[in-house]
């Protein structure tokens, strides 16, 4: 395992911040699904963190707002047979959520209104698109 889960640039969980909880998983398994504690749970206390700036913290406690409980964030994962496997993914998980929570705002979009060339060239559309419906009639019109 590495030393700290990187999560954006500089931006690192150190591996002591993430604690484990391992239990059985359900669904198919084999033989060995009554024994084999596949199930992963990774905590991260994100409101004790020292990985974050105060302000990186704040911006994930308000986000994750709806998942967290007592600033504490927990991924599971129970996809696959092996425990290294579910170690893995909850690892990709946490980064991939805490990455897409840190990445700022685009900028908003200011409306804007269309040139006066742009409005004479979409009004001789129109014109020159009535004219060649005008001329699709009957010649006794």
């Amino acid at each position: 395992m590495p030393d700290a889960l990187p999560v954006r640039g500089s931006v690192s969980i150190p591996e002591a911040e993430l604690r484990w909880r391992f239990s059985r998983a359900s669904g198919p398994g084999g033989q060995g699904v009554n024994t084999t504690d596949s199930r992963v749970e990774l905590i991260f206390d994100v409101a004790a963190s020292a990985a974050f700036t105060p302000a990186q913290r704040d911006r994930i406690l308000q986000r994750l707002s709806g998942r967290l409980v007592d600033g504490v964030l927990t991924v599971v994962a129970a996809e696959h047979r092996s425990q290294v496997r579910n170690r893995d993914v909850a690892r990709v998980r946490l980064a991939a959520m805490l990455r897409q929570v840190l990445t700022p705002d685009p900028p908003t979009r200011h409306p804007t209104r269309p040139s006066r060339a742009a409005r004479e060239r979409r009004l001789a559309d129109k014109r020159r698109r009535s004219a060649v419906k005008r001329f699709r009639g009957s010649p006794d019109e």
